[in-house]
């Protein structure tokens, strides 16, 4: 049995919660989501089977007994590399990564089709703001706080963060993530502690160790690719990501 923590607004901007009784479109966009939360069969019937999916939110939908599933359910169970509650709209990235597209890139231009993403050792520039705990606006788990950490948006403008992307001058999160994204692409990223700062954390502090990441991020340029020599060559050939 499990518990499944939920959270319904009515947009974004609204701090009224639907009533947990409406039974209405809401919970069928609730539970649609269920099956992506890791090690989540299905929902338990009074009689402890396991009830299929299709057939628990076509009676939730319809109207039928709901209260037997929440009487039944005893273990909390929380989304995996994250504090964030509606983890089921993220995807699954590279190595336990999940992201969600906030933004999606511009289309490409009449004379070409290609998309574009960055290759190891070109240079970007990204805009970001990091998070620890969830994020802001999203539901997170009982007890977490929200915490803003660090961000390239200050007081006096934006400043995007320049680097050689996939060489190992940020996390090995951002660097997959970089390398899978195209210009102009938002994303929201949680990034386990594990490709980030591990065990010792950053910051002086402000990163404790095994801290998952949360960070908002659009890759704003794709610039050129290095000069590579033959012996940079030969390390990027013994360093794979």
């Amino acid at each position: 049995s499990v518990t499944i923590y939920y959270r319904i607004a009515v947009d974004l901007d609204s701090t009224r919660p639907i009533s947990t009784m409406t039974l209405n479109r809401w919970w069928f966009f609730l539970l649609a989501s269920v099956p992506l939360v890791n090690g989540f069969s299905g929902p338990s019937s009074s009689s402890g089977t396991v009830v299929p999916r299709n057939e628990f939110v076509r009676s939730i939908v319809m109207g039928g007994p709901m209260v037997a599933f929440l009487a039944t359910a005893t273990t909390a169970v929380e989304p995996a590399n994250a504090a964030v509650l509606d983890v089921g709209l993220y995807q699954d990235g590279p190595r336990g990564i999940r992201y969600l597209v906030t933004q999606q890139p511009p289309p490409p231009s009449a004379s070409t089709t290609t998309v574009v993403k960055p290759e190891r050792a070109t240079q970007v520039k990204a805009s970001y703001t990091l998070y620890l705990g969830g994020f802001p606006k999203e539901p997170v788990a009982e007890g977490r706080i929200v915490t803003k950490i660090d961000s390239s948006k200050g007081p006096f403008g934006e400043k995007p963060f320049e680097f050689f992307a996939g060489v190992g001058e940020v996390i090995k999160g951002w660097d997959l993530s970089i390398l899978d994204m195209q210009q102009g692409e938002a994303r929201r990223l949680i990034i386990p502690s594990d490709l980030a700062y591990g065990d010792k954390g950053a910051a002086g502090g402000k990163i404790p160790g095994k801290s998952t990441l949360y960070f908002d991020i659009e890759l704003v340029e794709i610039g050129k690719r290095a000069n590579i020599s033959p012996e940079q060559q030969t390390w990027l050939d013994e360093h794979p990501l």
